[in-house]
């Protein structure tokens, strides 16, 4: 495994974006992407960062964009750094393992969230209403259930800081017009059912995903991440129980820490203590072991 890196200042490189996660340099034709080892919950940055974390998250999208591309096209080139530009070849070392070099293009205004498991904010939204960001469900449904069918349930793409807010689909087509969000809205479902399938054959369930689309000229890619453990919730088969929380490997582990602290979810974030960042690193090692055969 390489350095841990919370932040990179590459020489010779124009940073033109520093995302919650992710440092995005502008090499002419193509973005490069860093994915750090920082970690954000509830949408605040916290100081603290997660060793191999920015490698996990990589290796997972890059897997995932592999076996999805037949589905729809995705922003990815290379994740070599021995086939970047230069000045980005320099920089190797640091780039090795956690970095893409990808196609630009204009990021959608929506993320495209699909739940097949009644948790998390959807389970809290059904308590209240019912529904899962107005669409309607079955009544009785318990916390950890799995849904009749997978829904998409898009929200709204907060700037750092800000808080990302659930919006009905009709939004969606008023965003982006009716056919492409049709288009998008299908194709997340396609991407979250095929990721699913080959994750429960491996022990893993889905619970729910968020991924990001963009247009490359009039062609709709995926881009950003993709089936990671911080865009998703993966729980073990084998201990999968109706009713309760689940216990996962992903990124609601830091959240149920978190919650547990006497603090209102606004920045600064509070420090992690060091066991809490070796399980939540143990974690996400484990599930990138799991689904791709890997180890950082």
């Amino acid at each position: 495994m390489t350095q841990t890196v919370y932040e990179t200042n590459l020489e010779g490189l124009r940073l033109v974006s520093r995302g919650k996660v992710r440092d995005i340099y502008d090499l002419g034709e193509h973005l490069l992407i860093v994915t750090t080892d920082r970690l954000s919950a509830y949408d605040v940055i916290l100081p603290t960062p997660i060793p191999g974390k920015g490698e996990v998250l990589t290796r997972l999208s890059v897997h995932w964009f592999g076996r999805t591309q037949d589905l729809v096209p995705n922003h990815l080139v290379s994740a070599d750094p021995a086939e970047f530009p230069e000045p980005a070849r320099r920089h190797a070392e640091v780039l090795a393992g956690r970095s893409m070099l990808v196609k630009k293009a204009k990021p959608l205004p929506v993320e495209c969230i699909v739940r097949g498991y009644l948790s998390g904010s959807g389970w809290k939204d059904y308590q209240r209403t019912g529904a899962v960001c107005g669409i309607p469900l079955p009544e009785g449904l318990r916390e950890s259930e799995r849904l009749p069918e997978p829904i998409f349930t898009p929200s709204t793409k907060a700037e750092v800081g800000d808080h990302d807010e659930n919006i009905p689909f009709s939004r969606v087509e008023e965003l982006i017009g009716p056919d492409l969000a049709r288009r998008v809205r299908d194709l997340a479902l396609a991407v979250y059912q095929r990721g699913a399938d080959e994750a429960a054959d491996k022990g893993i369930l889905i619970a729910d995903t968020k991924m990001e689309f963009g247009l490359l000229g009039d062609e709709l890619i995926l881009i950003d991440e993709l089936l990671t453990p911080d865009s998703s919730r993966f729980w073990r088969a084998a201990d999968y129980r109706v009713g309760v929380p689940q216990e996962s490997l992903d990124k609601q582990y830091v959240r149920d820490y978190l919650s547990g602290l006497d603090w209102d979810k606004t920045p600064p974030g509070p420090e992690l203590p060091p066991e809490v960042v070796t399980e939540t690193s143990r974690r996400y090692r484990e599930i990138l072991g799991i689904l791709t055969g890997q180890l950082p």
